[in-house]
């Protein structure tokens, strides 16, 4: 049965067609019949009683330059929708965290995916920590003493954002660095969050993997190697990505954390692994599902639908 679909992204009409994960689920929609609307987030709004949003019905095409068309600009009461896509990019503040309120309030008779109660309680570098036997050593603090101390027991360490994205703010402090104290002044005078530690992981000169999981299941990985003398192997920050098989450390850690993926609604989610260890759960907008289809001809997009589909025949 066709589905109204809505999808609550970025403007779509700059992205990547050959890596935007949204377009290639857009894509596969329509290849099964469902109808699609678009909308930017600052679009969505709450009505005197009502969810809506202002956008456009849409058709999607893989020509690099033509890949999208519009309908007229309609509003539309996001309760008459089949489906919801959140899929906006962070960074996940408080603009972020009000889509996913006013969405939770149309879910689950509009089901919108990911589940968005769980999306907002998930953050991707806090959710690892419900699974300490599965990442790094790992610190959440904005104490500078507490930091410190972490960096002592551990010598050479990770300091990022707690909700960047993309590598964004990413450092590597080794044990001769003596930029802690300047780089937490520089994090703390612009932002009231606090940051994330981690011990630094030599293992990711060979690569972080993505572990793609649909309904807590794992269909395949891509790797993403760092560009020479860079740290950070995130695809925004250059990294390179590469075929990789899953391991069985990575379906240890699958099957671990799938069952909570799966209870919470998440239903598109990737994960990041750097040589034995969890480092990141990401709900909020995962990618990679383009390159895995290249390099292991797995369409995800279609087995996501397949989920989606039958949910909404219950």
């Amino acid at each position: 049965m066709p589905l109204n679909v809505a999808l609550q992204m970025d403007p779509i009409g700059s992205v990547n067609i050959d890596a935007d994960s949204t377009f290639r689920i857009g894509l596969e929609a329509q290849a099964r019949g469902h109808r699609l609307f678009y909308y930017t987030p600052d679009r969505l709004a709450f009505v005197e009683g009502r969810v809506v949003a202002r956008g456009w019905d849409i058709e999607l095409r893989r020509e690099a330059g033509n890949h999208v068309s519009f309908g007229p600009e309609r509003e539309v009461d996001l309760a008459g929708m089949d489906v919801v896509w959140l899929r906006q990019d962070p960074p996940f503040d408080m603009g972020y965290i009000t889509t996913t309120h006013l969405l939770e309030m149309i879910h689950p008779q509009t089901l919108v995916v990911n589940d968005p109660f769980w999306v907002r309680n998930s953050p991707e570098k806090l959710l690892v920590l419900r699974f300490p036997d599965l990442t790094p050593p790992t610190a959440i603090a904005r104490d500078l003493a507490t930091i410190r101390a972490f960096k002592a027991r551990h010598g050479d360490i990770i300091l990022k954002p707690l909700y960047g994205n993309g590598g964004a703010g990413v450092f590597r402090l080794d044990p001769n660095d003596r930029n802690l104290s300047a780089l937490h002044e520089l994090f703390t005078s612009m932002s009231r969050e606090p940051l994330i530690v981690q011990k630094f992981l030599p293992a990711v000169e060979n690569g972080d993997k993505r572990v793609i999981l649909v309904d807590g299941e794992p269909v395949g990985a891509i790797n993403r190697v760092p560009q020479a003398g860079e740290t950070r192997s995130n695809m925004h920050a250059g990294g390179r990505p590469e075929k990789v098989g899953l391991t069985e450390r990575d379906r240890e850690i699958c099957a671990a954390i799938g069952p909570v993926l799966r209870e919470k609604g998440q239903v598109f989610v990737g994960i990041d692994v750097i040589g034995d260890w969890l480092t990141e759960i990401n709900v909020t907008s995962p990618t990679g599902i383009q390159e895995l289809e290249r390099f292991d001809g797995t369409n995800t997009a279609a087995r996501i639908w397949q989920v989606i589909e039958a949910k909404r025949a219950r």
